[in-house]
């Protein structure tokens, strides 16, 4: 700032003597006055100040303004959803909450503001809604190659957050490229280690799970402050040049297998069966053996019974045993007596036996 035209045209802030010698308190040959400095000063400072002459006010109030509204940059707003990172001349100093805060004015503290709490959300291998705008992705980026070399379109969704605003700022340059490559990356890993089947048709959700711990140790390499909270895996088909033989190939295995397990439903039903007869005849072959042979010893018993009773007593046990086999023998046959003392040798006899049958009705009777 110039001092020209100030209390008598030229020389210092304190203006010249009569003689144009030079008032200030470095006068050639005579030491500094430091109470003379600081009055002088004073003096200057009160003219400059409202109350003094006019320029010189408008300067001051002017300049105050200035300083008023540089001030006034230093403070800003963090949303709710947000964690303010405060900068000095480019190194982090502190974190701010959500809310009204205050840094230094630009350019010795800056503040970034990155969203913490928000999902972020890429896609891979399609697009919805407004990333759709944005472009189709390209073939290569869902085509994959499989554990025993099949080609599968692959489809699927990662969300992430950030864990450390810090480390998501400043040790990565494009978070969000940054995620779709290694999640790219990490599900061409787990799909090259799998069969075609595993995506196509069993559990998915163990391929998301796998690709989201996978990615977040890649990330974890980085030092990027993302955290992937969820892998979704959306679509595993064939590639569309060969999704119609592909199918006709399903079809024929589906119908292998629904014949196979109709075999083997079979199976399960007649064999066990086979095995219940078999065991049932084999009990049964069982109980007639016991039987048989029990009623053979017991006859065998009998009989030597019989026999020693027999040498014991022949003429008793011998008749005994013609009474009972004549006995036997003639219960049920027709009988005729005949008796060579009676007349013409038939003896007549009142059929006892046949007096207790029931009489047979005539047919047709009631």
């Amino acid at each position: 700032m110039s001092w020209s035209g100030q209390g008598g045209g030229g020389g210092g802030p304190w203006g010249r003597g009569p003689g144009g010698e030079d008032k200030g308190p470095w006068k050639k040959g005579h030491p500094p006055d430091i109470e003379e400095v600081l009055r002088r000063g004073q003096d200057k400072l009160k003219q400059m100040l409202p109350g003094g002459s006019g320029p010189r006010r408008g300067i001051a109030l002017a300049a105050g303004a200035l300083i008023a509204l540089w001030a006034i940059t230093g403070v800003y707003k963090v949303n709710p959803e947000e964690v303010g990172v405060v900068l000095r001349f480019g190194k982090v100093v502190r974190f701010t909450q959500p809310g009204l805060n205050y840094h230094l004015p630009s350019p010795i503290e800056t503040v970034l503001t990155p969203a913490v709490t928000r999902i972020n959300h890429v896609e891979l291998g399609y697009r919805s809604g407004e990333l759709r705008r944005q472009g189709r992705p390209g073939e290569d980026e869902a085509l994959m190659l499989t554990g025993d070399e099949n080609i599968i379109d692959v489809n699927f969704s990662v969300f992430w957050q950030i864990n450390d605003p810090e480390k998501y700022l400043f040790a990565i340059r494009d978070p969000e490229a940054t995620v779709k490559m290694i999640a790219e990356s990490a599900m061409r890993e787990i799909i090259g280690q799998l069969p075609i089947r595993a995506p196509l048709f069993e559990n998915r959700q163990a391929i998301g799970d796998n690709t989201r711990k996978r990615m977040q140790e890649l990330l974890d390499q980085y030092g990027s402050g993302i955290s992937v909270t969820q892998v979704q895996l959306l679509k595993a088909d064939p590639p569309a040049e060969v999704i119609d033989a592909f199918n006709d190939v399903q079809r024929a295995k589906a119908d292998q297998e629904r014949l196979r397990n109709e075999a083997e439903a079979y199976r399960n039903d007649i064999i066990p069966k086979a095995r219940g007869d078999s065991e049932r005849i084999v009990q049964e072959a069982e109980a007639y053996k016991e039987q048989i042979t029990d009623l053979a010893q017991g006859e065998s018993k009998r009989f030597t019974s019989v026999y020693q009773s027999y040498r014991a007593a022949p003429d008793v046990i011998g008749r005994r045993l013609y009474i009972d086999t004549v006995e036997e023998v003639l219960k049920n046959a027709r009988k005729v007596i005949v008796d060579p003392q009676v007349k013409g040798g038939v003896q007549p006899y009142l059929p006892l036996p046949d007096l207790l049958k029931p009489k047979s009705q005539p047919e047709g009777a009631k």
